[in-house]
């Protein structure tokens, strides 16, 4: 069955979750979460408009633990890290970063931005996908496509933006000792010219700024702002994806 395989897997992924990834494959496309973080995390999941809430939204996955799910044909939406979070038994609590209105199952709704997201459009010839620091950054993210045909390559953002976070970007945790996420330069600065917004609201108008060349730098295979298209959307025909949280980690 390996020889079917479009694209490698990290080349540390343990053997057992490969092998599990392979067994959940189906005729049905399939996306399968894996921490690799040394924390826990919390994926959490918001679909496009129109499209269906998948494993309520959001659930909670230990250190190198892994989780797969089914997407219905055509589906498309966003995948983020939560950092951080405490919960009660209702469910209810609050995340450091990511957090989606204080809810472990997120039911539709978006991350708190500075948050980084996986992205896929399923499509009936094409699959679309990217990794996109537009919301800013919180957690290194990775999809890699396998057992699909076309290009199929690696999207990500594997370093640590957190540690090369400008000053005016910066969050930081509650005791300030460490930063935990960094924000977009739209975000903390809520500028046309940064949001891609107004009289910016085109690709030729738009460009990069000196605050998305870090991003691009940093991370080459992810999207550093709005109009970031060329380099940052990949795509895929009927593969299977692995979204890794923390894929720098060994």
């Amino acid at each position: 069955m390996a020889a079917l395989l479009k694209t490698s897997l990290p080349l540390m992924l343990p053997t057992l979750l490969f092998l599990y990834i392979l067994v959940s494959v189906s005729s049905a496309t399939t996306i399968t979460m894996y921490n690799k973080c040394t924390h826990p995390v919390w994926p959490g999941i918001q679909p496009s408009a129109g499209q269906p809430i998948l494993a309520r939204g959001g659930f909670t996955l230990p250190p190198n633990k892994a989780h797969t799910l089914h997407l219905p044909a055509l589906w498309s939406g966003r995948f983020w890290g939560r950092h951080g979070c405490t919960f009660d038994a209702s469910g209810r609590g609050r995340c450091a970063t990511g957090d989606c209105g204080g809810n472990l199952f997120c039911s539709g709704l978006g991350g708190t931005p500075p948050a980084t997201l996986a992205e896929i459009t399923l499509g009936n010839e094409q699959d679309f996908y990217d990794v996109s620091l537009v919301d800013g950054y919180n957690l290194a993210i990775s999809i890699t496509p396998f057992k699909g045909s076309g290009k199929c390559s690696y999207a990500g953002c594997v370093s640590d933006l957190n540690m090369m976070c400008p000053v005016g970007l910066q969050v930081r945790s509650h005791d300030n000792r460490q930063v935990v996420a960094c924000k977009s330069a739209c975000s903390a600065f809520n500028s046309p010219r940064y949001c891609c917004t107004g009289s910016f609201g085109s690709p030729q108008s738009c460009k990069p700024t000196a605050y998305s060349k870090i991003f691009k730098a940093a991370c080459p295979k992810a999207y550093s702002y709005a109009y970031d298209d060329p380099t940052s959307i990949a795509t895929c025909t009927r593969g299977n994806f692995l979204v890794t949280f923390c894929p720098h980690h060994r």
